[in-house]
């Protein structure tokens, strides 16, 4: 978008407030945002993205359930829409009409049932969690819609989905991770082989799912051959990684060009790894200690990694680090999670809590950051 800050400032005032509303100074968000304040008698349409097609399909319903019930109702209308497990979209639950999310639609969702009916949405708040939300691939449409959506854009989702992509750029930018080989359905795959190179216990996962989702914990052959098969039932592509005897740490990250981390909790899981069923099924499958009970340079070292791994890959937004730590002191990062979950008990907003950022506070920051995003997008040009 070019031309002058007056000129930006009244289409947004125009986008925002579509019929005309003379309710807020300059551009809406106070916090974030060079432009000015925020609408104080206008709401925004905040589309909330839930379901999906992924195996983390009821986690996001979880998530999507708790983010509508945390927005200010006075600053924002939720609009949610749900992606069924085949990938089709309707307004608010399976007995709503479906709707499509055109490209160049500037956020007006067509309603495909009626398509004379239409409604504008200000930003989307994807709560997709794994492939086709998490992946780039959400992403990727509404900045074709030109909409503001909170989270990281294309390339930072992708690369924080693909766990092979993700561990070799946080390689290349020296940040410490565990050994891991990764393997496609063609490859043979030895089990001597792999414990020659990375010991026993191992842990295999599909490298494109997050939840815990296919992971297996491996202690002999016969073990081996079943959490290969298992893995390859998630994605075409899996890891198979050194085992980290340490503490499950994570930190949450919040911001765009300069982003700033949590205070660490720690997961305290009460059977041999944080399984899919310890997160979400079994209530007394983890213990969560937050905040972690770290001194204080292993706290700030925790912190300043989260950051920087977030940076190298490419994250905006949100985003949640994993890390293993030694008895040692030695840390050691295991992965990211863009979209992390807004569960009752996920650590994301957990960790903005105390740190003195609560649930509704959270997701306003949030969609700040989307808008202030979008703006310094479109002043982009985009030809000669």
């Amino acid at each position: 978008m070019e031309g002058s800050h007056s000129g930006l400032v009244r289409q947004f005032r125009k986008l925002l407030c579509p019929r005309g509303h003379r309710g807020f100074k300059s551009h809406p968000f106070r916090q974030f945002s060079e432009f000015g304040i925020m609408p104080t008698k206008c709401k925004l349409n905040i589309a909330i993205l839930f379901g999906g097609r992924s195996a983390e399909h009821e986690v996001s319903l979880q998530s999507a359930k708790n983010v509508i019930s945390a927005l200010d109702k006075t600053k924002y209308n939720p609009i949610p829409i749900f992606i069924d497990k085949s990938g089709r979209w309707f307004l608010n639950d399976k007995s709503g009409d479906k709707i499509a999310l055109l490209p160049q639609s500037n956020g007006e969702i067509t309603n495909l049932a009626h398509p004379q009916k239409k409604q504008k949405i200000n930003a989307v708040f994807p709560i997709l969690h794994g492939p086709f939300g998490e992946d780039g691939t959400v992403q990727g449409l509404l900045k074709l819609t030109n909409v503001p959506f909170v989270g990281a854009s294309v390339l930072g989702s992708a690369v924080g989905m693909d766990k092979d992509v993700m561990k070799r750029l946080l390689r290349d930018a020296d940040i410490p991770i565990g050994k891991f080989l990764v393997f496609k359905k063609t490859d043979k795959i030895n089990f001597e082989k792999n414990v020659k190179r990375l010991g026993l216990p191992l842990f295999i996962k599909p490298a494109n799912l997050g939840s815990s989702v296919g992971i297996s914990k491996v202690k002999n052959k016969n073990e081996f051959t079943k959490a290969i098969a298992y893995a390859f039932k998630y994605d075409t592509k899996i890891l198979i990684e050194e085992f980290i005897n340490g503490r499950e740490i994570e930190c949450s990250v919040l911001g765009n060009d300069k982003p700033i981390a949590s205070i660490p909790g720690e997961i305290i899981p009460s059977a041999e790894f944080y399984s899919y069923d310890a997160k979400y099924i079994d209530d007394k499958g983890a213990r969560l200690e937050v905040p972690a009970k770290l001194i204080n340079a292993t706290r700030v070292k925790i912190q300043k990694l989260a950051v920087k791994a977030f940076q190298t890959l490419c994250c905006e937004g949100m985003g949640r680090v994993d890390f293993f730590l030694k008895k040692n002191g030695q840390i050691f990062v295991n992965e990211i999670n863009t979209i992390p979950g807004f569960t009752a008990i996920s650590m994301y907003p957990r960790l903005w809590a105390e740190s003195g950022l609560n649930y509704t506070k959270l997701t306003d920051k949030l969609i700040q950051l989307a808008i202030d995003r979008f703006i310094k997008e479109n002043k982009l040009k985009t030809s000669r």
